[in-house]
């Protein structure tokens, strides 16, 4: 099985780019990946997909809370999107490909795949050849994860050498409520983690005490956790997972 670089450990995981709007810095820019890079941090960012089918660093479905335009990211052309402007920056929305030129291994770099179906499901795969495609002569430490673990297991027949995990959590209704219970339920279990070939997760840190994440670490699996905010919050993970992903403030440099 292919394993997480040890780089993903070493040093805390900057969510989204080290992004700061009052310096400046939008999330998932590349203004927040050159900051994180200066600053030594590894780098999650998030991967939706344009109409013509490139793979582009945004978090959301729609671009209204980033953005001035509104609508569907996936409805513009990448040349659309390569000019929109991302709010509190002079930065436009990157693809993947210009972000791993910037980093060129620079850091390790955590990329999550967003959810193409709607509802977890086996409705996947364009997305998925579009990030492969960007990774195929990428030679830095990467790895990919997501919630659906459909999309995890497409990346393992299109990159079976490259790491791959899968983003966990409590999936409470209140922030889950597109999806219906069984789905939830199964989510919340982490039962596809052996068929995905899964090598770590990335549990929501205020599950981290769930029964099924003590036991994989205890087996050796990397847990790493999203998102820690705050030095309080951070050593509260330390104790229960290997490794943070963090945004709003500035946590120690090495771990270990």
């Amino acid at each position: 099985m292919t394993c997480l670089a040890p780089s993903f450990l070493k040093v805390p995981i900057a969510h989204r780019g080290l992004h700061d709007v009052a310096q400046g810095r939008a999330e998932n820019s590349l203004s927040a990946v050159r900051a994180a890079i200066d600053a030594g941090y590894g780098i999650e960012i998030d991967i939706q997909r344009s109409n013509d089918g490139h793979a582009m660093v945004f978090h959301d479905y729609d671009l209204g809370r980033l953005t001035g335009e509104t609508g569907s990211i996936h409805q513009r052309n990448a040349s659309f999107l390569a000019e929109v402007t991302l709010i509190g920056s002079d930065d436009t929305i990157p693809t993947l490909a210009q972000v791993l030129t910037v980093v060129a291994g620079q850091v390790p770099v955590l990329i999550e795949i967003k959810d193409q179906d709607g509802a977890m499901g086996a409705n996947t795969g364009p997305l998925e050849a579009a990030i492969a495609a960007d990774l195929k002569h990428y030679a830095g430490d990467v790895a990919v994860m997501s919630f659906n673990p459909h999309a995890v297991a497409a990346m393992a027949q299109l990159l079976p050498d490259t790491p791959r995990g899968l983003v966990t959590g409590s999936f409470r209704e209140e922030n889950w409520g597109m999806l219906p219970s069984y789905i939830r339920d199964h989510l919340r279990a982490i039962p596809d983690f052996e068929s995905t070939g899964s090598c770590f997760i990335s549990h929501r840190l205020d599950d981290l005490d769930r029964q099924r994440v003590v036991e994989l670490r205890s087996n050796g699996t990397p847990v790493l956790c999203w998102t820690v905010k705050s030095h309080a919050d951070e050593a509260v993970a330390r104790e229960l997972a290997d490794n943070i992903t963090f945004e709003g403030y500035l946590p120690t440099h090495q771990h270990g």
